[in-house]
């Protein structure tokens, strides 16, 4: 009873009480809450010092940031009460003006990718990237076989798309970015390929349809992704039975720049989170291994995953 108290008093903060409501939607940085709830760090980092030390947020680290999320494993009783309060505050005028803030800090997530690509659009593959390498992108087509509906979620120009298209089937470009996308249907039509689609979308709502594609290919795209377990239910979602998803993407590594040079929302993953975002989606014959190691600082390594829709 005495925790239930405890969670109580956590609670009767106004301040506590907001920033678990923001928090419940989206894992956010302690600058990104500053923007939201417009209000001082020192302040938001003492709040959030005691919400997570009475277990009511959890943190996590990627490179020098810490992001904060509503703990979503308290026991029944303790998270009943906690929903009963915030299910009250949601139509407060304070908690109104904060969620308006949510959408316009998340917008500008987004937009500062979509700024980087649309940037570099028609020179993405003449340019430096972490992880694309010649190397990588051989173990990548190792697994493939032609006549096959494939979808290369996250695409940009779509430089593997073009030589895939040259013998599967169909295949699906989706990028978020306007530019990218424009720029590789030019290609497309320069190269003659009448089987390559370029679709406008987001890795994390796919515009296609269920069961649609025998293979779903995230090339260097998941560390951009805002909620990466999402793509990947978003691939197994239109993966027909027993078809195989690949991920190429970057091993985890501390290079902070990363963020700023190349608008990466994460500093890659590590090989056991890759496999468990796999195994969470519903995924069988998971596989995930090192494949390249560049020479020069800051030394970016490769991962390759795959694995099968059960």
């Amino acid at each position: 009873m005495s925790e239930l108290w405890d969670t109580i008093k956590l609670l009767s903060d106004s301040t506590r009480a907001r920033i678990l409501i923001i928090l419940n939607d989206e894992e956010l940085s302690v600058a990104e809450l500053q923007d939201v709830m417009d209000m001082g760090q020192s302040r938001i980092s003492s709040h959030l010092s005691l919400l997570r030390q009475g277990d009511l947020v959890v943190d996590r680290k990627e490179g020098k940031k810490t992001f904060y999320a509503i703990n979503l494993n308290c026991d029944p009783s303790k998270q009943k009460l906690i929903d009963s309060v915030l299910s009250v505050l949601k139509t407060d005028t304070g908690v109104l003006e904060d969620q308006q803030n949510l959408k316009r800090v998340l917008n500008k997530r987004k937009q500062a990718a979509e700024e980087y690509f649309n940037s570099v659009a028609g020179r993405l593959g003449k340019n430096y990237c972490p992880g694309r390498s010649w190397e990588a992108i051989g173990h990548f087509l190792l697994y493939l076989t032609p006549k096959l509906k494939i979808a290369d979620l996250g695409a940009g120009e779509g430089l593997i798309s073009q030589l895939l298209a040259r013998g599967a089937e169909k295949v699906y470009c989706i990028d978020n970015a306007p530019k990218m996308i424009e720029f590789g249907e030019s290609l497309s039509k320069k190269n003659g390929l009448t089987n390559l689609e370029y679709q406008l979308g987001d890795i994390e709502n796919v515009p296609l349809k269920n069961k649609s594609v025998d293979i779903a290919l995230l090339s260097q795209a998941l560390h951009h992704a805002n909620h990466p377990a999402k793509a990947v239910e978003e691939a197994y979602r239109i993966l027909e039975d027993g078809g195989r998803i690949i991920i190429i993407d970057l091993l985890e590594h501390d290079f902070e720049k990363a963020r700023e040079l190349y608008a990466d929302v994460w500093l890659g993953f590590s090989q056991n989170k890759l496999y468990q975002l796999l195994k969470d989606a519903g995924f069988k014959q998971i596989e995930v291994n090192t494949v390249s190691k560049e020479t020069e600082e800051p030394y970016f390594q490769t991962i390759l995953a795959s694995a099968v829709k059960g």
